[in-house]
């Protein structure tokens, strides 16, 4: 083949979306703090429900969406949330996010608040309101053009030092004429103590839900901006062979401690332990390579993966990245 045939098929490999892609960084999004707009979520849904949850899930599905980030399920979150105690004043605190981005092996986590959510019709002059966010109910008077406002804030926090490395803020308004302060272009109302899927056509088609999605949309256009200026972070793994069947082995790591399908783990036979005499601490492991595991199912505290090598693995034996040092 000549050089010119060369060049050619190289850049058709390229254009055509065969090169090799920098691979996505891991993102996880905690529900957003909204203590200061509390008093206006009662007058928006009747109740104090949590939009922190729900504007957490909006902006999820606008990150998986632009395919800039790998977004951690919403359920893997959750569970290390119930299972980690987190109160809600924590939501917003870095220390405690890092703490979770380091137990879900991510490369940032993004925690945020909301700063405004609500009514403002300042301009319309109708008496009764006064320019109050959420002002609803005021004597049931009429309103002539009704103006929802929302504000939110977001933050990303580096895993390994709770430093803020983006900070971002958005803020959504969408304005109707002909409402009434009961008017159907809210439509939000009456929810009782129950939960609102936000993230619906329902609640979207809504004169408040056109806000909010209006403020999160700038906010993941700036995160997907920022992708950038995110670390690399070196993941480190480390376990041990729970089971062996043929060429089939299941480790007591999964994706809590970094581990992602398609990993190259070295798998070593477990020699004489080197300990400290004073502090009975591991100094080294005088262990051995046998061969290389490739994973191919991952859960959230264990993996499957084929092992390749000339040695025999058994139960109680190490895998470990490649990278890690003795």
């Amino acid at each position: 083949m000549n050089r010119l045939a060369i060049l050619s098929t190289a850049i058709f490999f390229a254009s055509s979306g065969f090169a090799q892609q920098p691979a996505k960084k891991r993102v996880a999004v905690m529900n957003f703090e909204f203590g200061t707009v509390q008093g206006n979520i009662a007058s928006v849904f009747g109740a104090n429900i949590d939009i922190g949850k729900g504007i957490a899930d909006i902006l999820v599905n606008k990150l998986v969406g632009t395919q800039v980030y790998s977004v951690i399920e919403r359920k893997a979150l959750d569970k290390i949330l119930a299972e980690q105690n987190f109160s809600n004043s924590d939501r917003a605190d870095s220390n405690t996010a890092a703490k979770l981005g380091r137990i879900l092996g991510v490369d940032t986590i993004i925690v945020g608040s909301i700063t405004q959510f609500g009514r403002d019709d300042r301009n319309t002059g109708v008496g009764g309101f006064g320019g109050r966010l959420g002002g609803f109910g005021a004597g049931g008077l009429g309103v002539k053009k009704a103006k929802a406002v929302v504000g939110v804030t977001a933050r990303m926090i580096n895993v390994d030092t709770a430093e803020i490395l983006v900070s971002v803020e958005g803020k959504g308004e969408s304005e109707r004429s002909g409402l009434s302060s009961s008017g159907s272009g809210w439509g939000v109302g009456g929810y009782g103590g129950g939960a609102i899927d936000m993230s619906s056509s329902n609640f979207g088609n809504t004169i408040i839900g056109e806000a909010v999605n209006k403020a999160v949309a700038q906010v993941a256009t700036q995160l997907d901006a920022n992708a950038s200026r995110l670390p690399t972070r070196a993941i480190s793994v480390e376990g041990l062979i729970a089971d062996v069947s043929g060429s089939t082995l299941v480790i007591n790591v999964g994706s809590r401690s970094g581990v992602t399908k398609g990993m190259r783990l070295e798998v070593r036979q477990t020699g004489r332990e080197i300990k400290d005499p004073a502090t009975g601490r591991v100094l080294r492991r005088l262990d051995s390579m046998l061969g290389m595991m490739t994973v191919t199912e991952v859960e959230d505290t264990s993996s499957v993966g084929t092992y390749e090598g000339s040695g025999t693995p058994k139960v109680g034996d190490r895998v470990k990245t490649p990278s890690q040092q003795q």
